[in-house]
This record gives C-alpha cells, sequence and structure tokens, in this order.
C-alpha cells in the first residue's frame, strides 16, 4: 500500500469570513501605530506610502509609474488618489509635469524637500512597524499572519 498526503479540505464560507476579519485586524493594529507615529513628521500613512511609492520611480525604460500604478500601489481610489497627490503638490513635497515624449500623460516626482521628509520619517515608519508586528505576534490569531508577513521579505 502506497501512502498518500491527506487533501486539503476547502475551508468553509464561514472559515474564509473569520479569517478576512483577522487579516483586517492585523492591518487595522499595524495601520493605527504607524498612523500615530507618522504624525510627528505631519505625514499620514497614505501620504508616506505615495512619498515612498514615487520615491522609487526612475528615469529609463518603464520608470516612471502611470497614475493608474500609483492609485494600485497606494490602493485609493483614482479620485483619492489625484487629492493626495494635489494635498502633497501644494505642500511642496511633490512636482507634476508633462511627459517629454507624449504631452497627454503627467508625471509625479517627489520633489527634494518631500525626499528629505521621507528620509526622515522612514525609521519612525520602520519602528512603528515593527512594534506593531512585535505586539501582533503576541496574538495566537494573528501570529500566523505575522510569520507569513515576515516569511515573504525571506523568499524574495
Amino acid at each position: 500500500m502506497i501512502a498518500t498526503a491527506p487533501t486539503p479540505t476547502a475551508p468553509t464560507p464561514t472559515a474564509l469570513a473569520d479569517n478576512w476579519c483577522t487579516l483586517s485586524s492585523l492591518h487595522g493594529r499595524i495601520e493605527a501605530r504607524v498612523e500615530g507615529a507618522l504624525a510627528a513628521h505631519g505625514l499620514s500613512s497614505r501620504e508616506f506610502s505615495l512619498l515612498d511609492v514615487l520615491s522609487r520611480q526612475h528615469d529609463g525604460e518603464g520608470g516612471h509609474l502611470q497614475m493608474k500604478q500609483v492609485t494600485e500601489a497606494v490602493v485609493l481610489s483614482q479620485s483619492a488618489t489625484t487629492r493626495l497627490v494635489t494635498r502633497l503638490e501644494d505642500r511642496g513635497l511633490l512636482s507634476r509635469y508633462l511627459c517629454p515624449t507624449d504631452r497627454r500623460g503627467i508625471y509625479t516626482d517627489v520633489t527634494d524637500t518631500g525626499l528629505a521628509l521621507l528620509e526622515d520619517a522612514r525609521p519612525t515608519y520602520l519602528a512603528a512597524l515593527g512594534e506593531a508586528l512585535e505586539e501582533a505576534s503576541r496574538d495566537p490569531r494573528l501570529r500566523p499572519l505575522v510569520d507569513a508577513l515576515k516569511a515573504l521579505g525571506t523568499s524574495a
């Protein structure tokens, strides 16, 4: 007789809903901790995320993100992303300019002031994230999610 591994069963809709609530709880805890910490820098977590995403752009092929890509990266609607970009532009942290090869395209770049604020806030962000994950790892419901999140960073 050949031994076979048991076939995993699909989670029930109720289990999926419970798991989603657990994931949402972890996200909420992290978001609250990060949001509170970044307030010392005059930034929200969404503003930090937007500056971070845009700071990773580069010149060259595929280096600049289209607004749709930015919207997906910061997980906001297109109109909310546009309002966020406008707020940060008004604060002098971002600038917009026309694409040199396609005048219909508009690029958004982080200004030197924005980069300085981002780099100043990054240690605060990382510390708050680490604290939130450490606290969450003490909750038996959240521990597997924290472990999975940590494992993602080592597999890349």
